[in-house]
């Protein structure tokens, strides 16, 4: 696929990958939107890259996602890249009950629910261009979860085998679907799930995911499997339970 000349919206892209992947395909020559739930954050991605246009959303709400379809289809109809980045990650323990679950954002919503519905409805758009893609971002936790974040690690393998359906049922038209399977990355996110938040994150930058994820759309690798994710891949296909064991151990 190409790289360059495209119009490319990518969600949760005020930060953490996405705002890594904005650069990138700014670099390459593309033209990038972006999405995201704090406005401070989106104007701070803006004088960072002032190519970009920004739109303020709270993918957790249907109306917005569908208020963030209009605006797309009425002002930017070359759109051609769809990249569902946003995502919530936290930790959860049910011992407790639903006290967890019900305090703080809605994962389902925002990881798993908001990139179907996307889909769902920039399909038919993309399907229009000559060229186009759909790119959803997992996780190497869709393939072997932490035991302590369990609906974000649904969420994401939920992801997966979606991507893995929708590639199927776009077979044949012009629209590629790619997953970019990360590992922990040095953003927001990651550091908002550690256990001790004063620890020094392990996580690898978001410009290497954004580095690797252009390279394997040059060249049509539609998993892209970014650093230390590939061994919870290879784990998860050959020795699931040892590689669940080593990974929850702690």
């Amino acid at each position: 696929m190409k790289t360059n000349g495209n119009t490319v919206l990518i969600t949760g892209g005020a930060t953490g990958i996405g705002f890594a992947l904005a650069e990138a395909f700014i670099d390459a020559d593309n033209r990038v939107l972006i999405c995201g739930r704090r406005r401070a954050k989106l104007e701070e991605a803006q004088q960072k890259l002032p190519q970009i246009q920004v739109r303020q959303c709270d993918l957790s709400k249907q109306a917005d996602r569908e208020s963030l379809f209009n605006w797309v289809k009425d002002r930017y109809q070359d759109l051609n890249i769809l990249v569902n980045n946003a995502g919530i990650q936290r930790a959860i323990g049910f011992k407790k009950g639903a006290v967890d679950l019900l305090r703080g954002e809605d994962e389902v919503q925002v990881n798993f629910i908001a990139p179907i519905h996307l889909s769902a409805c920039f399909a038919p758009l993309l399907m229009a261009k000559k060229e186009a893609a759909i790119i959803n971002v997992s996780s190497g936790l869709a393939f072997v979860p932490i035991a302590a974040m369990p609906v974000y690690c649904a969420t994401k393998a939920g992801i997966h085998i979606f991507t893995v359906s929708l590639r199927h049922q776009l077979k044949g038209t012009p629209v590629k679907v790619f997953e970019i399977v990360p590992p922990a990355v040095d953003t927001e996110l990651g550091r908002g799930s550690s256990r001790d938040a004063e620890q020094t994150h392990g996580g690898i930058p978001a410009s290497e995911v954004a580095l690797e994820t252009m390279r394997a759309l040059k060249n049509d690798e539609y998993e892209i499997v970014v650093g230390r994710a590939k061994g919870l891949v290879e784990g998860s296909r050959k020795d699931f339970e040892g590689k669940f064991q080593e990974l929850n151990s702690w």
